[in-house]
């Protein structure tokens, strides 16, 4: 058997207020009567205050920031804690909120601290605070009340005739986020308007739009306020930026002087991409410059045509020189107008001004010029270029060149006729920033801050949107510099007006009809066959809509 051992005695003292028996302790005192005379809640304050503004719904974190807390949150408690003086002498080991009613508009959070307040002797001590709920306005909600909802603009502007670089532009804002800080944008008539509530925000756009386009900036103060005694003012904040007015693939003629500086490139080209500087290429040679913002602001050149006077040409011919550089090949190419060779029995009623090529004495011509397009180009293609025999340019460096350096016809890319008519529906969409337009949260899938304007020029903007749509689909390198998102589920809404175009939203081709007969064959007995290189965006490339997603119950 064990032999039970006693433990030693525990020895007790009474306490010296209340008597009770009580371990010995460098006071002598029990723990209520210790609590009695020793506070150690002492400098912390019970009662306290926060700053609500009822419009953003956003807390007050001093000195200056404004934050977004839910009630009874972790962001919340924390801006509590901070509020409070006093916390730095004591230890905090526990912290959480008691219910309130949401009406009452006070914060009740109880604090359980400890304290050495004698000689090895820690007191623990649970007490609450009260915090009363102030309203009140942020300085945001401030000028949005007084109608002074912005400190600083960037104008953004570009002379050109069409809308294709801010649609470009706009994608480029939503792929790297750069509208988040925008308060509302403004659509004018050469390009767009960002407001912003601060002056970094709009530096920072600035610097964005340096980084993607070729661009000059131009800043400007206003003046609304000073305090003589405080020595401070209020200003308002302007930034002028003005984009090259040189789009992909336009035709440019360089000033000769200049042309030289360039490597020596020659004066005809055309553009063949655009970002912080955009490439010009000389299609006879294969030649490329790359031109900065710095070059080409230092003597500045217009472009001589854009893609709206791109003429349809039939490729009769391609024969490879055996010179290429990257994706370009060099080709000698036979061309004519598309229909140069067609009967045509039928009665036109297209109400549209058109150029007829058929009626002039150059209808049935073969041009032969040198084209970059060799790689892609077959004999039966069609092709879009520039038809320089009657065209009248008002450029002074072009009536410089010798007409026997001076092509014909400049071809800019493939097209795709029989495709297009087919009018088959776009498995893909893009997000727009649609801030203005009373659409849920900063994006949205609406047309967006362009085209908002409408009046005479929405049939203009829904051509050059279209004519985007397809330059996304034609060129990988552009199509990798945006988001592209699924459509999960799309219905075509047809409707014809009098020029017999068919309008298909965002997701359709807008093209011209004609009238097809049975069996695939147009009413002129022909047959239209798909191009088989026709581009398709592949679903690897497509992101989820996930605003658009909802979760549904199983059945």
């Amino acid at each position: 058997m064990m032999e039970f051992i006693p433990g030693p005695a525990v020895t007790r003292v009474l306490c010296a207020d209340c008597g009770t028996p009580i371990v010995p302790n460098s006071a002598n005192l029990c723990v209520a009567c210790l609590r009695n005379t020793v506070d150690i809640t002492e400098g912390i304050p019970k009662q306290s205050s926060v700053s609500f503004c009822r419009n953003c719904e956003r807390f007050l974190s001093p000195p200056q920031a404004w934050i977004l807390a839910r009630p009874e949150s972790q962001e919340l408690l924390a801006l509590c804690l901070k509020r409070l003086k006093g916390l730095n002498k004591v230890r905090l080991t526990e912290a959480h909120f008691i219910w309130t009613e949401p009406h009452s508009r006070r914060l009740r959070v109880s604090l359980t601290i400890q304290k050495e307040v004698l000689a090895s002797t820690i007191l623990e001590q649970v007490f609450e605070i009260e915090y009363l709920v102030h309203n009140t306005q942020c300085p945001d909600c401030t000028r949005l009340a007084a109608k002074n909802t912005w400190k600083a603009l960037v104008q953004v502007r570009q002379k050109v005739a069409h809308k294709r670089t801010f649609l470009f532009l706009e994608q480029l804002i939503l792929k790297h986020g750069a509208q988040k800080d925008t308060v509302s944008v403004k659509e004018v008539r050469d390009g767009l308007d960002f407001f912003y509530s601060q002056r970094s925000h709009a530096i920072k756009m600035v610097e964005f739009l340096s980084g993607v386009v070729p661009v000059r900036t131009k800043g400007s103060e206003q003046l609304l306020s000073m305090d003589t005694h405080s020595n401070t003012a209020n200003y308002k904040f302007t930034y002028s930026v003005e984009i090259a007015p040189i789009c992909k693939d336009d035709l440019v003629c360089i000033p000769p002087k200049q042309a030289r500086t360039l490597s020596n490139i020659s004066p005809l080209t055309i553009c063949t991409r655009v970002g912080a500087s955009f490439q010009l290429l000389d299609v006879n040679t294969l030649q490329s410059v790359e031109v900065n913002s710095q070059i080409f602001w230092r003597s500045p050149f217009s472009a001589l045509a854009g893609v709206t006077d791109l003429v349809e040409f039939t490729v009769l011919d391609v024969e490879p020189v055996g010179t290429s550089r990257g994706r370009w090949v060099l080709a000698d190419a036979q061309v004519a107008l598309a229909g140069a060779f067609r009967s045509h029995t039928g009665n036109h009623t297209n109400s549209e001004t058109v150029v007829d090529y058929e009626t002039t004495a150059e209808s049935t011509q073969i041009f032969h010029t040198r084209t970059h397009l060799g790689a892609i180009l077959q004999p039966g293609d069609t092709a879009m270029g520039y038809y320089l025999t009657s065209s009248n340019f008002n450029s002074d460096d072009f009536a410089k060149l010798s007409p026997d350096r001076t092509p014909d016809v400049v071809l800019v890319k493939k097209a795709y006729p029989n495709r297009r008519k087919k009018n088959k529906a776009r498995p893909w969409k893009l997000r727009s920033i649609a801030k203005e337009e009373g659409e849920e949260g900063e994006t949205g899938g609406g047309r967006g801050v362009v085209g908002r304007m409408g009046g005479r020029d929405q049939k203009k903007v829904d051509e050059d949107y279209e004519l985007f749509l397809r330059d996304l689909e034609e060129d990988p390198e552009l199509r990798g510099a945006v988001n592209l998102y699924k459509v999960q589920d799309v219905k075509m809404k047809e409707g014809r007006d009098g020029n017999q175009r068919r309008r298909n939203g965002q997701y359709g081709m807008d093209v011209d009809e004609e009238e097809h007969g049975p069996e695939g064959t147009t009413m002129n007995g022909e047959e239209e066959e798909e191009e088989p290189d026709f581009p398709e965006v592949g679903l690897d490339e497509l992101l989820e809509d996930f605003d658009e997603m909802t979760l549904q119950e199983a059945a």
